[in-house]
């Protein structure tokens, strides 16, 4: 890895018998993709002061972020005028009163000047914990003398919860998640365990699942203190889509009651949302454009970790489409919402006939363009999205990921560990 050295223990067990462990801790069970191996069995060692650098920079990142949630607060007219939320977006917003922090996930790149470029930060429902922490436990024993830095990433999850409810400790926790999609379950079933473990009861189910109760809001008849909210704000929301061409979204109105029903009981004081509904406006892509088009309104300290750590970054209704063409390895397109391969668009790795058709047809009003930068890769070739967790603020460990060109669902995940000196 950059600036890492790369164990290359020979006692590394054969894929097939990893697996067979993965399985048996009955949290992971997809460790293919398409046949190929998701998962990387030689882990990066990082040497100390790069993972330093590394947790400096996502926290700093974090605390930009923070400012910038407290700018929109105080100036709720961004609302409209920069962000075009719609009105459960705002709905969202307001009723959170500014809270949108709990666990994030800032992914980091490393240039090849030894500068830390963040492509982006998941503050709504990051994912990627189950693999973190089990790839590390599991191979941990095979990399000599090194530490484990994502062994306390369970508890501190558990600080962050019961700080966010009030220092009390919660007897049933909700888990609400797209109950339809599989590729979160590991983390649903991790955080369930480490609940358990700490003698909570857990509920799982969706948004629909969700009632009202003598307590406040329930779910399958049980009164819930806690909510781990793993379902994104903009589904709660009105949907939109972000391609002229597109159709509209089948389900494209808000979950009102589901959502009403949560906002009145946390409102209430009657149940704690974690992540917060906050989350609206920091997961929004346009924030990263807000610190570059409005740095002058955050502190001087945010404005120096924006210039060191955020890629240049601006609306594309800011942008020229004939420019963006002609400077096609200059940037990436970002939808608002969109996660990493989902509607994230790299100019210097797709066709020039491509590029100029997601130009074309893109909605500028949805989309941001952000300078590209060239990571150092890694012997083969591959680029490490180095993703640093961000729990109550403080960075609490690595959920690292190789691939080829933009990070998508072939990346290859790989463990990371510190090295003693």
């Amino acid at each position: 890895m950059n600036g890492a050295s790369t164990s290359c223990d020979d006692g590394l067990p054969e894929y097939g018998e990893f697996v067979a462990r993965l399985y048996e801790t009955g949290v992971l069970d997809d460790a293919w993709h398409d046949g190929a191996p998701r998962f990387r069995l030689q882990g990066g060692v990082l040497p100390p002061a790069r993972a330093r650098a590394l947790r400096r920079a996502a926290e700093r990142v974090g605390a930009v972020y923070q400012e910038l949630v407290d700018l929109v607060w105080e100036e709720p007219r961004w609302l409209d005028a920069y962000f075009c939320l719609t009105p459960y977006q705002k709905l969202m917003w307001f009723a959170a009163q500014g809270r949108w922090h709990g666990i994030a996930r800032a992914d980091l790149f490393v240039c090849a000047d030894g500068s830390i470029r963040c492509c982006e930060v998941n503050s709504d429902t990051p994912s990627g914990e189950a693999e973190a922490v089990l790839l590390n436990r599991l191979l941990h024993p095979y990399h000599g003398a090194v530490q484990d830095p994502n062994r306390s990433l369970p508890d501190a999850f558990w600080r962050m919860l019961v700080a966010s409810h009030g220092g009390r400790v919660p007897g049933t926790v909700g888990i609400v998640y797209p109950t339809e999609m599989t590729e979160d379950l590991s983390m649903i079933a991790i955080y369930r365990e480490w609940l358990e473990a700490h003698g909570c009861r857990v509920v799982l189910g969706s948004p629909f699942n969700l009632h009202e109760c003598a307590a406040g809001v329930g779910m399958f008849g049980e009164p819930l203190d806690l909510l781990i909210r793993h379902y994104k704000t903009d589904w709660w929301g009105e949907r939109q889509v972000v391609w002229s061409d597109a159709e509209p979204y089948p389900d494209d109105e808000p979950l009102s009651g589901p959502l009403r029903l949560l906002l009145a009981a946390e409102y209430a004081g009657r149940v704690t949302v974690v992540n917060p509904f906050g989350t609206v406006v920091s997961q929004n892509k346009l924030s990263m454009a807000f610190m570059w088009e409005e740095r002058r309104r955050f502190s001087a300290a945010a404005q120096r970790w924006i210039a060191r750590y955020i890629p240049e970054t601006y609306r594309m209704t800011h942008m020229a489409p004939d420019e963006l063409v002609a400077d096609q390895q200059d940037w990436v397109l970002k939808s608002a919402y969109g996660c990493e391969s989902e509607e994230t668009i790299c100019g210097a790795f797709v066709s020039a006939e491509l590029w100029r058709e997601v130009v074309a047809k893109a909605l500028p009003a949805s989309w941001v363009c952000q300078r590209f930068f060239r990571a150092e890769p890694e012997s083969p070739g591959l680029l490490c999205n180095y993703g640093v967790y961000v729990i109550g603020g403080r960075s609490a460990g690595f959920y690292a990921r190789l691939s080829a060109t933009a990070t998508d669902e072939t990346a290859v995940t790989t463990p990371v560990f510190i090295g003693e000196g």
